[in-house]
């Protein structure tokens, strides 16, 4: 059996003050939640071509005056059709939204992967322009693969 020293108990309870305060900090920085969310929630054919649904949240903790993201859309083929801009305008902290976008002679059935290239517009009080890219989480609702 082994013996604890006065030396081992001081570094136990050192090593559970660590622990107290560093994993509530770093469990609070990775939150599911925390940062910009969206989710292709669907696309079906429209009288223009495509329509893409979006469910987008704020919970960055802070409001967003205008947000817009450069997509890039891969056919089935996997090659890049276009790029375009989707802009989502206003995004008050705390708040989901639902937005559609319309894609002008583009086919849902022959689009396999939706990229987002980059944040073009990430503005609001408080707000660094790289934050947007740099907390945002993808997801998809779709046959379509959607991220980064």
């Amino acid at each position: 059996m082994m013996k604890i020293t006065a030396a081992m108990t001081h570094i136990l309870s050192a090593a559970t003050v660590v622990a107290a305060v560093v994993g509530p900090a770093h469990a609070e920085g990775t939150a599911p939640g925390q940062g910009l969310s969206l989710e292709l929630n669907g696309a079906q054919p429209s009288d223009k071509g495509c329509r893409l649904t979006f469910v987008v949240a704020n919970n960055l903790g802070a409001d967003l005056s205008k947000a817009a993201f450069e997509i890039a859309l891969f056919n089935d083929a996997g090659v890049v059709d276009r790029l375009t801009v989707l802009d989502f305008k206003d995004l008050p902290a705390g708040k989901t939204k639902v937005t559609r976008f319309d894609l002008a002679g583009t086919d849902c059935a022959k689009l396999g992967r939706v990229l987002i290239n980059s944040a073009t517009e990430c503005v609001g009080a408080g707000v660094e322009p790289a934050t947007c890219l740099r907390s945002l989480k993808t997801a998809t609702k779709t046959g379509i693969a959607f991220g980064l």
